[in-house]
């Protein structure tokens, strides 16, 4: 059984992206279950600005819900909760009963079975790689492969990316304690979208979304930020 784990960013801030991974897993048929309230945050804020305790609590009692649940692999869309889930969990908690996938890794599969099929699109798209999905989890393929998969998207590299793509600011307890420092990566790391020519720049955590979507709108930018869910569902629909 999957469970999917929206996490706090897709749950309370930028709440399309979870919308638009359920309508993703609903047009592939796929069966998913939720926590609902007895979700609570995965804890990576806590464990990335040292506050451990708490991070563990949290991660206790996931596990235990979870566990309970019956499901047998949790997915999220958030790439800051798939490398906790994923690491830290197994790290702090012991062995886990639960596979640990990132929304894409369950899609690029869905794609290849033919339960996802995109219409041609004339969209030239950039990906910027999310620290805990590119250099923390090693998943750069992944989500290159799921956009080389749609008819006609041009995939345009940016001057800096996988293990060497600039961190967009939002990660690691940056945004709240230097919120200025954090304004000036995601800029930089817009710029560097815009000088591709990219009508997209798309991601896949909701943390690098929502930044890059707050320094697009700071600087009138052309260029339209987009989580991965949000634009297959785009282009789907």
């Amino acid at each position: 059984m999957i469970l999917y784990f929206p996490g706090c960013m897709a749950t309370y801030r930028a709440k399309d992206i979870a919308k638009s991974t359920i309508e993703l897993l609903k047009k592939a048929d796929v069966e998913f279950i939720l926590l609902g309230e007895d979700e609570w945050c995965c804890g990576s804020v806590m464990l990335r600005t040292g506050n451990m305790e708490v991070g563990k609590d949290m991660m206790e009692h996931n596990v235990d819900a979870i566990n309970k649940s019956g499901a047998d692999v949790v997915v999220t869309s958030c790439s800051g909760c798939f490398r906790t889930l994923k690491q830290d969990y197994e790290t702090m908690t012991g062995s886990l009963d639960f596979e640990v996938k990132h929304v894409l890794e369950l899609l690029v599969d869905l794609i290849d079975k033919g339960s996802l099929k995109f219409p041609e699109t004339k969209l030239k798209v950039t990906y910027h790689d999310p620290c805990h999905l590119g250099r923390h989890s090693g998943l750069y393929d992944v989500p290159r492969d799921i956009l080389k998969s749609i008819p006609g998207l041009a995939l345009v590299e940016m001057a800096r990316s996988r293990q060497n793509a600039r961190c967009c600011g939002a990660g690691g307890g940056v945004r709240a304690g230097f919120p200025e420092l954090s304004d000036q990566m995601a800029d930089t790391r817009l710029k560097e979208a815009e000088e591709t020519g990219a009508d997209v720049l798309t991601s896949a955590c909701p943390f690098c979304t929502f930044a890059l979507r707050e320094a697009a709108g700071r600087n009138d930018s052309k260029i339209r930020v987009l989580d991965m869910p949000e634009l297959l569902m785009e282009i789907l629909d």
